[in-house]
């Protein structure tokens, strides 16, 4: 069970936290982490954004003509040095990827399956630094690494919420604090799904490490299950339903949309290959390209998963046991 509720809210445990917070409301846990130090400074963040292959990127909250300018890396050294003194964030993904004490973060977070972690994002702002009011569709853990943020949380919102025009940053038009609070180094503020929050950093030492969730749409889930039912031999073709006349000259018939819907359910009734497809798409590694795979007998695989030694052994691998003795790792069944 996780440690971030022992000292900073022994009433609440992991059991708790799921069942009366996971994806419903925000919880400020402070003190989570004590005495915690980041492991990363404002100037070794810099320097993973000049590489090409991290994904960063720079909001500047106050730029002409336009507020909330967004830049993309990779970065050079004379990107900083032109930047104003106040109102800018650094954001730099998957940090977890290069840095072994930014993956060890994860640990704090083992009552939820690792499968489901996206990434750890790490910001560095300014005094003033921010990325606007804005809301996420995925769930995720804000840990205060250095200096303070101000953090306002909002109310629920939507595809239909309106937003900015002439930015390049999905930020609110309209945001109303509901809830107010400071977070210091060891705070963890955990925010579920379509939360609108609005974060800005009170001094120049402000970095935050924000450990994101999964959240595919249905229809990215669907694109890749397509591909997966499409590999199969057996597949059922389309029939027309009952047929008339009348039917070839009329408008579309709500008979051939129940066709199609009874066609595509019954493609989705089959749970050993759902299972098996959900495995692979959910272990798939963010970034193929930079992923070494695991050369490694099935057996030994197996043994290092069940008693959790693959993480030393493939720390940035995503893995789970499927059924009794179905293992994936990376997007492949052992």
């Amino acid at each position: 069970m996780s440690e971030i509720f022992k000292q900073a809210a022994p009433q609440l445990d992991a059991n708790d936290f799921l069942r009366d917070y996971w994806q419903q409301k925000p919880l400020l846990i402070r003190n989570a982490l004590e005495n915690f130090k980041s492991p990363l400074s404002p100037d070794e963040l810099a320097g993973l954004s000049l590489e090409e292959e991290i994904e960063s990127r720079l909001v500047i909250a106050e730029s002409k003509p336009q507020p909330w300018k967004l830049q993309q890396g990779p970065f050079t050294q004379s990107t900083f040095t032109s930047l104003p003194k106040k109102g800018w964030t650094l954001l730099v993904q998957a940090v977890d990827l290069w840095v072994p004490e930014v993956r060890d973060l994860l640990g704090h977070f083992d009552f939820l399956p690792r499968w489901r972690v996206d990434d750890v994002m790490v910001s560095y702002a300014v005094e003033g630094g921010s990325v606007g009011p804005h809301f996420d569709y995925y769930d995720v853990f804000l840990i205060q690494g250095q200096g303070q943020r101000r953090w306002q949380i909002g109310g629920l919102c939507n595809e239909r919420s309106p937003l900015l025009e002439g930015v390049d940053l999905k930020i609110l038009r309209h945001f109303e604090s509901r809830q107010e609070w400071v977070t210091n180094p060891g705070d963890i503020l955990y925010l579920p799904p379509r939360i609108a929050h609005y974060g800005v950093a009170q001094d120049d030492q402000c970095i935050t490490y924000s450990v994101g969730f999964r959240s595919p749409t249905a229809g990215e889930m669907l694109a890749d299950l397509a591909t997966e039912l499409m590999s199969h031999a057996r597949q059922q073709h389309y029939v027309d339903p009952p047929l008339t006349p009348q039917m070839a000259d009329a408008a579309l018939s709500d008979d051939f949309i129940r066709q199609v819907k009874r066609l595509l359910k019954n493609a989705l009734d089959d749970e050993a290959v759902l299972r098996d497809w959900f495995a692979r798409y959910m272990t798939a590694p963010k970034y193929p390209e930079l992923h070494a795979p695991v050369e490694l007998a099935a057996d030994e695989l197996k043994a290092k998963i069940e008693d959790g030694s693959i993480s030393a052994l493939s720390p940035n691998s995503r893995y789970l046991k499927s059924g009794c003795d179905d293992f994936y790792l990376d997007g492949e069944k052992l």
